[in-house]
């Protein structure tokens, strides 16, 4: 178990912050925010060795479990426009739809945990499992690999995090503090209007689910021509070059391949059977990622008080129910576990969970409150962070 030390403190530690800030002091201090100061050995000695331990046949089962629900999902629904009666048709694309949808996340989720090296021992089986999952998805493995790697070392910074960082109240349009009649908001006429605020969440999110979660967040057109990942381009390492090249390879092949048995089997590709469901998997890795990273109860660092523990700290465990966190791996409701040790296996983050809520205390964050009020919540409450400050929360 962790030693017992004092981890927190009624204000934040002067070697923490620098004290010349005021207002770094005044924001901490007014949100009644807690620094902590333990350390990553004295939570891993707090979880059983064996929730560490990376069972490659295990991890197996679970792919073979999704790759088998899949084909009958999609199987089940070629029957469905053979329905006469129209409105259990209307009533079945949709379910089928989410179920698909939900299922592909699962697979998505896997080939996740094949990039954080938690599916094997094996680095070359990890990395051939998660190109082959990811790559039927349409995302590039090694190029997403890459890049979030930068999110889990630098979860909760302000400036170095790469998921859902905070706009400043310059980025967002704002003047200064002192010259704001509105101070800390609301600043949109929306927030005023629940249903507009809930329309414009609803459209918001799943566009994000096309455009930011798609393989086209990841592409650009390099100088020379090329095909590459837009994070990995800021990467001058030759071995990732080439895995990025073969990442791009993948998905284009993969497309390929979709466009030809769209000409054989025309139902493959049809937006019924396909489109909708990837666009289904897309929005679920928004929403979640979202979720997890944003709420306005917990703040973000920048560089005078961020550590890697304290940064993987800022994450929220949230649950979407039984099935959803089922078959989504419990990607969700073991979050916090994840990002403390993502080489750990998903099937054993549920144990970890325990054991590192006990260890956390009061700064383990998990929130059951049903997602679309969670949502809208989180929406409403978490627009902009002060433009100065080593501790700043959201603000709207």
């Amino acid at each position: 178990m962790a030693t017992k030390r004092n981890v927190t403190s009624n204000a934040p530690a002067a070697e923490d912050i620098s004290i010349s800030n005021k207002a770094v002091i005044d924001e901490a201090i007014e949100r009644n925010w807690e620094i902590p100061n333990f350390t990553i050995k004295e939570i891993r000695d707090a979880i059983p060795a064996h929730c560490f331990r990376r069972d490659t046949f295990r991890s197996f089962t679970h792919v073979l479990h999704d790759i088998i629900i899949m084909p009958i999902l999609a199987i089940g629904a070629s029957y469905i426009d053979s329905i006469p009666n129209t409105y259990a048709r209307i009533a079945l694309w949709p379910l089928y739809w989410i179920a698909q949808g939900i299922v592909g996340t699962g697979v998505w989720v896997i080939g996740h945990e094949c990039g954080h090296q938690a599916f094997s021992p094996s680095k070359t089986i990890n990395n051939s499992v998660g190109y082959v999952l990811h790559t039927a998805l349409l995302v590039p493995y090694h190029s997403w690999r890459f890049s979030h790697s930068k999110h889990h070392k630098a979860t909760g910074h302000m400036s170095k995090d790469q998921v859902f960082v905070p706009s400043t109240r310059k980025e967002y349009g704002l003047p200064p503090r002192e010259q704001d009649p509105e101070v800390d908001g609301p600043h949109d006429a929306l927030d005023e209007v629940p249903l507009l605020s809930c329309i414009a969440c609803s459209f918001n999110l799943p566009l994000a689910g096309l455009f930011i979660s798609s393989p086209m967040s990841l592409v650009k057109i390099t100088p020379v021509g090329l095909l590459i990942s837009t994070p990995s381009v800021l990467s001058t390492i030759e071995n990732q070059f080439w895995d990025v090249m073969s990442s791009t390879a993948g998905v284009l092949g993969m497309i390929g391949f979709l466009a030809y048995c769209g000409q054989v089997l025309a139902l493959l590709l049809s937006s019924s059977t396909m489109l909708f469901p990837y666009l289904n998997v897309n929005f679920w890795l928004v929403l979640i990622t979202y979720l997890q990273h944003t709420d306005p109860k917990l703040p973000h660092y920048r560089e005078n008080v961020w550590n890697f523990q304290r940064g993987a700290a800022l994450t929220v465990d949230r649950s979407y129910g039984f099935l959803l966190d089922y078959f989504h791996h419990h990607i969700s409701d073991t979050h916090v576990a994840h990002h403390f040790f993502s080489t750990m296996p998903h099937y054993h983050a549920e144990e970890a969970t325990v054991h590192i809520k006990k260890a956390l205390g009061k700064h383990y964050h998990c929130d059951n409150t049903p997602v679309p009020i969670a949502l809208w919540k989180v929406w409403k409450s978490c627009r902009f962070v002060e433009d100065e400050g080593d501790v700043v929360f959201f603000k709207n």
